[in-house]
């Protein structure tokens, strides 16, 4: 499952993150993964959950945020839970770019018969997505 959280900044998308991560962290039978742009969560964060900077990885565009999440879930086949903190600016606020990187997941948890929830931010007004992301919502 894909889940979208888009709004405007001040909108309370990462505050609405942050509690469903350490909800999910706290009741989970598999390992969940936080993915942030720096470290502004690293306070807010439950230990259980894996929380990743993708400036330690150079990762600034879809492809690479892609690749990345395949290979995370590569080296562990027990993640049942991704959140991505301000995925569409990781993305490199390309909105295309980031609706490929959201069809792409989808294909590949699709195809993977993975049971893997994937909730991500994207500060963006809604009236602004494109109808391959609103389904998303």
């Amino acid at each position: 499952m894909i889940k979208l959280i888009a709004g405007l900044k001040g909108s309370g998308k990462t505050k609405t993150l942050i509690q469903m991560t350490n909800d999910a962290g706290a009741s989970s039978n598999g390992s969940v993964v936080c993915i942030e742009k720096g470290d502004k969560l690293i306070h807010e964060i439950k230990y259980t959950v894996r929380l990743i900077d993708t400036e330690k990885f150079d990762i600034g565009n879809a492809a690479s945020l892609y690749g990345f999440i395949a290979g995370i879930y590569a080296s562990n086949h027990d993640i049942s839970d991704i959140f991505i903190d301000s995925a569409l600016k990781i993305c490199g606020n390309d909105i295309d770019d980031f609706e490929k990187f959201v069809e792409a997941l989808r294909n590949f948890i699709k195809s993977n018969n993975l049971n893997l929830n994937v909730v991500m931010t994207a500060s963006v007004d809604q009236t602004s997505l494109t109808p391959g992301l609103i389904k998303y919502l």
